[in-house]
């Protein structure tokens, strides 16, 4: 029998690991696919000092830590150069590749992204070598002009993310040197703003597995994820997937979101290099169990069936396709076979079929059971005031039901 371990690399989240850990030890410890038996086994890793030849026993992690932590970054791209173990997502690229080369890139695949300028930093950096080479290399710039070429409003944001940090809304000439003074050493973008826009859809994608999703920056965290069906056309909802399936496979990622906004028929892709996407329950709540769901899914095939991981970036093939004569539409359904290719989507699919038949069942069972609803009260409990415990408990568990009836029926 194989023995196979998921790692998970975590923060100070309790919800899906809690939840991933359930569902795995619910479906039970051995699957068979295509005549093997693997033992599968999912443990939290824990971060210490590490030598850069040592072992592990781990075959695939999922890592939500190493964006900003850096101790257990390194030893992720030891494990995949070392170790040969597979890793949700790619460090190389999320560490080189931040949203400044995702816009680059995907502008150059020809995805509508809005007109983007990337500015110098307000405050430099307090050196003699910097004073001297700006003095003489530096051009100095005139903002506002710059601002009015790109048109109000429009957002400044950093120019490698990271959770709405830094993010200002600029309306006009005064809250724009405002934003870049409090911008600090940062490197700032400036990116148009699509206002009086139709639809904010945010993707989230798992592997080949895309579902996109109604969302409103503007609420509270745990209203931004709305549960409303149909609220794309069928066109605009294949291209939202396509679009957040071909980044995540440009870039080598197996797990990402993709916020984009539907304005005049036109879909614009804004945000779409998230090393930790928003997966709690409290932000997801009815589609919480497709998250949980998707991510077991995925992590078992790519760990049972021994996929490679795929460091290095093949980029020419969605060039040529972007250099072609085909049209718009026609370009995406040729980046959708590289995606697809990458993904192995029709042998997963097959994985899914044949190891996992029982994997809706058995998440529709978990989501009514007293553990999970544990999982639902720690988590209320851990994010809002000691006053609004009942409310949202409540309200979450009133999603919860109605996702259950929902497949149920």
């Amino acid at each position: 029998m194989n023995q196979r371990k998921i790692g998970l690399l975590l923060g100070d989240e309790e919800d899906w690991p809690t939840a991933f850990e359930a569902l795995a030890r619910w479906m039970g410890s051995t699957l068979t696919y295509r005549g093997e038996t693997a033992q599968i086994e999912v443990e939290r890793i824990r971060i210490h000092p590490f030598q850069l030849s040592a072992p592990t026993s781990y075959n695939l992690v999922i890592d939500r830590l190493a964006y900003w932590h850096y101790q257990p970054r390194e030893w992720l791209k030891k494990a995949a150069l070392v170790n040969g173990v597979y890793l949700l997502n790619n460090p190389f690229t999320f560490q080189s590749m931040e949203k400044h080369s995702a816009y680059c890139a995907m502008l150059r695949l020809g995805l509508h992204i809005p007109d983007t300028w990337l500015i110098p930093p307000k405050a430099a950096p307090d050196t003699e070598k910097y004073r001297r080479t700006a003095v003489k290399y530096h051009d100095l710039f005139n903002l506002p002009d710059i601002a009015n070429e790109i048109g109000y409003p429009l957002f400044m944001k950093p120019f490698d993310g990271g959770g709405w940090r830094g993010v200002s809304s600029v309306a006009d000439e005064a809250e724009l040197i405002k934003a870049y003074d409090e911008s600090g050493q940062m490197l700032m973008h400036l990116q148009a703003g699509l206002d009086n826009f139709d639809v904010f859809v945010r993707s989230l994608a798992i592997g080949p597995q895309v579902i996109s999703l109604f969302y409103d920056p503007e609420q509270p965290q745990h209203g931004r994820y709305q549960i409303r069906h149909d609220f794309l056309s069928a066109e605009k909802g294949r291209e939202a997937r396509i679009i957040t399936k071909v980044i995540n496979a440009f870039f080598r990622w197996d797990f990402n979101s993709c916020e984009a906004i539907l304005k005049n028929d036109i879909l614009w892709p804004i945000d779409f290099a998230n090393a930790c996407p928003d997966i709690a329950i409290t932000s997801l709540h009815y589609y919480f169990p497709w998250a949980i769901k998707s991510l077991l899914a995925w992590s078992l095939f790519c760990t049972v069936t021994r996929r490679p991981m795929h460091i290095t970036m093949d980029i020419a093939p969605y060039f040529a396709i972007a250099d072609s004569d085909l049209s718009y539409e026609d370009k995406l359904t040729e980046y959708e076979k590289l995606a697809d290719a990458h993904f192995q989507t029709e042998e997963f699919n097959a994985f899914k079929a044949e190891a996992l038949p029982q994997l809706d069942e058995v998440m529709w069972r978990l989501a009514q059971s007293e553990e999970f609803d544990h999982i639902l009260v720690q988590t209320v409990q851990t994010t809002f005031p000691p006053h609004e415990h009942e409310q949202y408990i409540a309200h979450y568990r009133g999603l919860l039901r109605h996702w259950v009836e929902a497949e149920g029926g």
